[in-house]
């Protein structure tokens, strides 16, 4: 009889052992793969009691707050964090991407060279007008001045892609009634691929705060969406954004096998009341020539 409830104890522990594994196996995957989409870095060769205290890494939600050291900005950004928005399409809000600052610098440099916003013509792969896209726009060259420099670098340090693969920023503004019906990031045109290849991702930064209206709607986006409080009828038809100063949503065009990825279809709500402005950085598959 002692030799049979020794056994029994025996058993028990092997399974606690076999459950504790199991734990630990789950926690080493679901770290590998924070790591692996870029969600979560980790420091290198650094003595953690030599670091002032705004360098940290802080997991909340499956967010991340961090500032890299040496890092330079225009003006002061509040507190920085990351959440995961959905995975098809893959996207992801940076709270606090910009500074204030940044956001008022962009739109007063790009405020004298606004015109009309274009499409790209699927056939010809050149720009032409259309009533889905009733925004104005202008470019800023990449790398044009320090501030431009900081935001790009600040892009490719959240994105993982470099610099030299980004088209120039594109800074936009809608007033009220203006839109940006669905569409793809993406060519379908082989004229545009020729410089830098596919787009593989974009990084649209938020300039200025919406009264109401002016949602990023993704109309195609796979999962159940909790409804957002004060969403336009036009937010309510996916998964929506809602424009914040200062906020940048990263999605990709792109599956991870190299496949366009057509739930990344996205639009820009109308605005409502107050106005939008907006700043694209899109981002391709190899060097884009400036």
């Amino acid at each position: 009889m002692a030799k049979g409830r020794g056994n029994r104890h025996q058993g028990k522990r092997s399974s606690t052992v076999v459950l504790v594994l199991s734990m630990l196996l789950m926690l080493t995957i679901v770290l590998l793969l924070l790591l692996g989409l870029g969600i979560l870095s980790l420091p290198i060769g650094f003595n953690e009691d030599s670091l002032p205290i705004g360098d940290r890494i802080r997991l909340k939600r499956l967010t991340i707050d961090i500032k890299n050291e040496g890092e330079e900005g225009f003006g002061e950004r509040r507190e920085q964090w990351t959440e995961v928005l959905s995975w098809e399409p893959r996207a992801f809000l940076y709270h606090n991407f910009l500074s204030k600052e940044e956001c008022e610098y962009l739109i007063n440099l790009a405020r004298p060279y606004m015109v009309k916003s274009t499409v790209v013509d699927s056939k010809t792969g050149k720009s032409k007008d259309s009533r889905v896209r009733t925004s104005s726009g202008m470019f800023l060259r990449r790398e044009r001045d320090k501030v431009i420099r900081d935001i790009e670098k600040r892009i490719a340090d959240f994105t993982f892609i470099p610099v030299e693969h980004g088209e120039g920023l594109q800074v936009l503004h809608y007033e009220v009634g203006q839109k940006y019906e669905p569409h793809y990031d993406y060519f379908l045109d082989e004229f545009n691929t020729k410089n830098g290849g596919q787009r593989i991702a974009t990084v649209l930064m938020y300039l200025s705060d919406v009264e109401e209206g002016g949602e990023t709607i993704f109309p195609a986006a796979k999962g159940n969406f909790s409804s957002a409080p004060n969403l336009s009828e036009c937010g309510k038809r996916g998964l929506a954004v809602k424009p914040k100063m200062g906020d940048a949503l990263l999605f990709w065009s792109m599956r991870p096998d190299a496949s366009l990825d057509a739930s990344s279809l996205h639009g820009g709500c109308p605005v409502i009341k107050g106005n939008k402005w907006s700043s694209t950085k899109w981002l391709h598959v190899g060097e884009y020539k400036v």
